[in-house]
């Protein structure tokens, strides 16, 4: 189990917040020039928490990254991994609207994610 970050009930004053209402800080800069686009591949290693602190999901805990298409998850994801270049990690506040939207059996609330991206595939 990964403790939550500090942070983890809401954005901190030094977020940047777009305008669809995702938070986020940069944790570490990355070393590439390029971001994804809306339908690119990425490699990443994230964990998640509700905003209560707990872990629901980690490739870091399960100790291998995930491979996915941006137009194949929550749309948060789908911004937030966008505004990352390669070696990046950053935190991102999700707004439920942008991340399950309510959806039975899926977290709730606003979400926190770190995440990193290792590499943008395609």
């Amino acid at each position: 189990m990964i403790p939550a970050p500090s942070d983890v009930a809401a954005p901190p004053a030094d977020a940047t917040v777009t305008p669809s209402g995702l938070a986020s800080r940069q944790l570490e800069a990355g070393t590439g020039t390029v971001h994804p686009g809306p339908r690119s591949r990425v490699l990443v290693h994230y964990s998640g928490w509700t905003t209560d602190g707990r872990m629901f999901d980690s490739s870091v805990s399960r100790g291998e990254p995930i491979a996915f298409g941006l137009y194949q998850v929550i749309p948060g994801w789908t911004e937030g991994v966008q505004l990352m270049v390669e070696g990046e990690k950053r935190r991102l506040w999700i707004p439920e609207a942008l991340a399950y939207g309510g959806r039975p059996g899926a977290p709730a609330g606003m979400l926190v994610f770190d995440v990193e991206l290792i590499r943008i595939e395609s």
